[in-house]
């Protein structure tokens, strides 16, 4: 039951960064904690690896498909880049495995990394919820404001999946489609690129710090990868606008699980 539990989840990650360009970390970080019983930091790094295989076989499929811009890419993701390595040798180090406690009540770092975690998920669905966001259907040129902004949002998005495991394309997919002026479809193949690149240089500079399961994740990220090529191609068939939407709502959905799990079970 255990081998049917993780290979349904692991379907369903890569089906959801597929779909959604996001949605893989969000789920994987979830499922190694409140399936496969492993704590959150460790989780955070099989995150890393299952994400980025993953999304290397998205980004793959969508270079195909001709809806990955290389520019915005490249705009976003070297600073990304830079904000994992900052993350990880100087930020990591400096916080401490407990915070602090109130009476008999003991806050960790766990704990803050996943409601942190829930909390960037919240803000980043309501985003895409809002109403009266025109869709856009056609690329626009960058101009100088939007590139600065789209560096600085990478350099951030970078540092955030270096602190919390997560390949960021809950964050990615938003800034990427307001900020770089890409339709959804372009910017969902574009944040997997920014996703592979984020996902695995943040593993190559974090495995060594936990023993890993190296067959669970072999295992993990071949189904994952089944799922991405599946859902890459569904989101093929989909208007921009309900992609739109259902990106929102899932993200939305996870953020409150998760609130659920930490402080009610």
């Amino acid at each position: 039951m255990k081998e049917l539990e993780t290979f349904l989840a692991s379907l369903g990650i890569g089906l959801s960064l597929g779909f959604m360009g996001a949605g893989g970390s969000i789920l994987t970080i979830p499922v190694f904690v409140y399936v496969l019983k492993k704590d959150p930091l460790s989780s955070g790094v099989y995150s890393m690896f299952v994400v980025g295989m993953s999304s290397m076989a998205g980004t793959i499929q969508s270079i195909f498909n001709k809806i990955v811009d290389f520019k915005v890419a490249a705009t976003f993701g070297l600073p990304s880049v830079a904000g994992v390595l900052v993350a990880r040798k100087l930020i990591c180090p400096m916080i401490p495995v407990r915070l602090f406690s109130v009476g008999t009540f003991s806050v960790s770092k766990s704990m803050v990394f996943m409601l942190c975690l829930s909390f960037l998920m919240f803000l980043s669905a309501l985003k895409m919820l809002k109403p009266g966001v025109n869709n856009i259907d056609e690329r626009e040129e960058l101009d100088k404001p939007a590139t600065a902004l789209l560096l600085l949002r990478g350099f951030m998005v970078g540092t955030i999946t270096g602190l919390l495991g997560i390949g960021g394309g809950f964050l990615v997919v938003p800034a990427l489609y307001f900020l770089a002026r890409l339709p959804v479809k372009t910017a969902i193949g574009t944040a997997l690129v920014i996703i592979t690149i984020n996902s695995l240089f943040s593993f190559l500079t974090s495995y060594g710090s936990t023993d890993l399961d190296w067959l669970l994740l072999v295992k993990f990220s071949l189904g994952a990868i089944v799922g991405i090529i599946i859902g890459t191609r569904l989101s093929q068939k989909i208007q921009g606008a309900y992609l739109k939407k259902i990106f929102g709502w899932f993200v939305l959905t996870i953020s409150f699980y998760i609130v659920y799990k930490e402080f009610f079970l």
